[in-house]
């Protein structure tokens, strides 16, 4: 984690609270370019809230969040950032539509009359499906995909605007382990070779924690930010609230 490069997502002294309680408090974050930013945490330890006030779907009832140096509110490069959610339930019967179609979404702009006659699988879909592993399946139906084949799926549409920013909400939710493996891979060669900025926010430590440069852990206030070797059992223990352990592999495969 290089404190040469330019910050992207700034949290200072947030806090927003959901009927009284708070979800966050006082936190206080900096991503920078180049960044890959696991946040881990347990069940409602404020991880989902700290995305929606990242990308303005929140405002904070006190402190100040910075997207690429402006408030989310007034910010407007949104195809500068790119966002995967949790496989929604039911996909299959909400969007009966192939997998070029979906992805074609991510570069929608506003209403085009035009839209119903122009090509899905342009240059840039079709880079988007590589990117992402999932070229050789434009032609399906979203509700024939597996599972983590659909994850890959919403990650190319994320990928069809070019973002600088990838920001993932629990993606391998629901994920089988092969899948989940070949996701993980995925996020760090666009991250590794494309350069793009990854911020995912996933329950299982141990995949993030091989994968991020630098770690966020959340329950409700800040409890860690650093490098993944940094972060001690104790620290772990304190966040979750029960002994946990981890084991990290580095190049040499040696175990911390």
């Amino acid at each position: 984690m290089s404190a040469t490069k330019a910050p992207i997502l700034r949290f200072e002294s947030v806090s927003y609270g959901y009927v009284g309680a708070l979800a966050v408090d006082d936190i206080t974050l900096t991503m920078r370019a180049g960044d890959f930013m696991a946040v881990v945490g347990p069940n409602g330890s404020g991880k989902t809230t700290l995305i929606k006030l990242a990308l303005g779907l929140l405002k904070p009832s006190d402190g100040r969040v910075e997207l690429f140096h402006q408030e989310p509110a007034d910010f407007t490069d949104w195809h500068r950032v790119g966002y995967v959610p949790q496989v929604a339930a039911g996909i299959q019967e909400r969007f009966p539509a192939t997998v070029a179609e979906i992805v074609a979404h991510g570069r929608y702009s506003g209403f085009n009359p035009l839209r119903f006659w122009q090509r899905t699988k342009t240059p840039e879909v079709m880079a988007a499906l590589e990117a992402a592993g999932v070229a050789h399946l434009s032609d399906k139906r979203i509700g024939e995909l597996s599972v983590g084949q659909q994850q890959r799926v919403l990650v190319a549409r994320a990928l069809v605007g070019e973002p600088d920013l990838l920001v993932l909400d629990e993606p391998a939710a629901g994920i089988d382990a092969a899948g989940e493996e070949v996701l993980n891979d995925l996020l760090q060669r666009l991250n590794r070779d494309q350069g793009i900025s990854v911020l995912i926010v996933s329950h299982d430590i141990g995949a993030v924690m091989r994968q991020a440069n630098t770690v966020a852990c959340i329950n409700r206030s800040l409890m860690f930010h650093g490098e993944p070797h940094d972060l001690t059992q104790s620290e772990l223990g304190k966040l979750y609230g029960f002994p946990v352990e981890v084991l990290l592999h580095d190049a040499l495969h040696e175990h911390r």
